[in-house]
């Protein structure tokens, strides 16, 4: 640790593998453009209810390097009904959504009665495995009940998305081959155990996320997050594993394109 970093080059390819576009203040391809500028090549739009779904596969669509997840967020879990259900699962059949989610669990805000959580979570999991596409998991305060309910599915592949978790739980999820993805707070002062979780993190295990526009890296806290910081994150985890950026780059790049084998 230690090691001086020195600036991501432009056009480098790195990966931003959580956004979401079309919460952000800028539009779209404003977003983008200025990301792609700071060397971020490909950026997944992440769904978090239907209509967002849709909007994420829309730009998806219209944005070169954007691709798109569809999913029911744990907090809007209670309109998760058979018209949803029947929505979601045909916009993940196309080619562009790389992964079913964002779902899971949220103990602490509990937006959604927990049953609703749960039954919504379970339908994920079965999508995810009928369809070969990648789960995107959210995960607040209820690690014991997803991993519960992700090894009773038998979710195939896994992408826990802003992990929140200790060292001791990284190694639980990597030894289920689950893809760890780390946010910006992994930069906050107070996280220590972020920092030593993405250590015990296999490197092949490893992603990184904006979350864009939330979790803004220590650095920028306090504004809106936006896919360009990405590289901020990612020279923090190379500090924190004593790694070259470039390598750490490459390497979470090359993560991405094997948990969302769809991904170019």
């Amino acid at each position: 640790m230690g090691r001086k970093n020195p600036e991501l080059p432009v056009q480098s390819g790195a990966v931003d593998t959580h956004c979401h576009l079309f919460l952000m203040g800028a539009e779209p391809a404003v977003a983008v453009e200025t990301a792609r500028a700071a060397g971020v090549e490909r950026m997944i739009c992440v769904g978090v209810d239907v209509e967002t779904s849709r909007r994420s596969l829309e730009i998806a669509d219209s944005i070169e390097g954007v691709f798109a997840t569809a999913g029911v967020h744990p907090h809007d879990a209670q309109t998760f009904d058979a018209e949803a259900s029947a929505r979601i699962e045909e916009l993940v059949h196309d080619p562009r959504v790389v992964a079913v989610g964002e779902c899971g669990l949220d103990w602490f805000r509990m937006l959604s009665p927990r049953e609703d959580q749960i039954r919504t979570f379970r339908s994920h999991i079965a999508l995810s495995n009928e369809m070969s596409k990648p789960l995107v998991v959210h995960v607040r305060d209820a690690w014991d009940d997803v991993l519960r309910i992700l090894e009773e599915g038998r979710a195939e592949r896994v992408v826990i998305h802003c992990f929140s978790g200790d060292a001791q739980t990284a190694r639980i999820c990597a030894d289920r081959g689950y893809w760890l993805s780390f946010a910006g707070n992994v930069t906050y002062p107070k996280n220590e155990h972020l920092r030593q979780a993405a250590i015990a993190t296999p490197k092949d295990r490893l992603l990184v996320e904006t979350d864009a526009p939330f979790l803004a890296p220590q650095s920028l806290r306090g504004r809106d997050n936006a896919p360009e910081n990405v590289v901020q994150t990612l020279a923090s985890l190379a500090e924190v594993l004593d790694a070259p950026l470039h390598a750490l780059v490459k390497t979470t790049a090359t993560n991405a394109a094997a948990a969302f084998s769809t991904l170019p």
